[in-house]
């Protein structure tokens, strides 16, 4: 199997914010949608996924509380703020635009 790519700094905070205006998620749910969605292209460990939940939550872009999974377990939900949201339209507009500059150069004969 090839190695999959490192993420781009800041890519992973894109996307826990995209699913997360989307609908309120626990940290695996996060790490499954994002391994689901990507076609098993992108898979994020927990090294990785919960000093970004924490440093989101720092930023005051999303919010946590306690609920009961569809299992009957309790985790820790997120879910974006209105100050996230702003932030998740401004990342997510920058990162269209690199993007496409990335896709321009690949396409170059």
């Amino acid at each position: 199997m090839p190695k999959r790519p490192d993420m781009i700094q800041g890519t992973l905070d894109l996307l826990i914010l995209k699913l997360l205006s989307l609908e309120p998620m626990h940290g695996w749910g996060l790490s499954e949608s994002i391994q689901q969605l990507s076609d098993d292209v992108l898979r994020v460990n927990q090294g990785s996924l919960y000093p970004a939940l924490h440093r989101l939550t720092a930023s005051g872009w999303i919010e946590s509380s306690w609920k009961t999974t569809e299992s009957s377990r309790r985790a820790r939900f997120y879910r974006l703020t209105p100050s996230g949201r702003r932030e998740l339209a401004r990342i997510e507009g920058h990162w269209r635009r690199l993007a496409g500059a990335v896709e321009q150069i690949l396409q170059a004969t």
